[in-house]
């Protein structure tokens, strides 16, 4: 299920922090800062689709992700090369070397880090 932008906005808020009470979320947004019955929205939204859950302390809630960001960012990936890219990786690899301005070490880079993870799995 994907988030809305402002859904991963506050999303990223609470993977920087990890667990968060609501002031303490509320004051990582810049100024001017999102009404509190925004931010109260988003967290419903996102505790019902299962992104966000929370602990009581007496009447306090401490807010917790239940999806790391890198779980989060690997299933928006998937998604975006499934729905766009025919779900072939060498599409999404010749759009992303051919369409995207990356410089030569950039690609250089990218190229190291293939190999090694070639080299990685012919290891096994």
């Amino acid at each position: 299920m994907s988030l809305t932008k402002a859904e991963e906005n506050l999303m990223k808020h609470l993977w920087k922090l990890e667990k968060s009470f609501f002031k303490d979320l509320k004051d990582q947004y810049p100024d001017p800062k999102p009404a509190t019955t925004t931010i109260n929205t988003l967290l419903k939204r996102l505790i019902d689709k299962g992104y966000v859950n929370y602990k009581l302390f007496g009447n306090s809630r401490e807010y917790y992700p239940l999806i790391s960001k890198n779980e989060y960012f690997s299933k928006h990936m998937s998604g975006l090369i499934k729905n766009y890219f025919n779900n072939s990786i060498e599409q999404f690899g010749s759009f992303f070397t051919n369409e995207v301005d990356i410089s030569d070490k950039d690609l250089k880079k990218l190229k190291d880090i293939v190999d090694k993870k070639l080299k990685d799995k012919s290891d096994d």
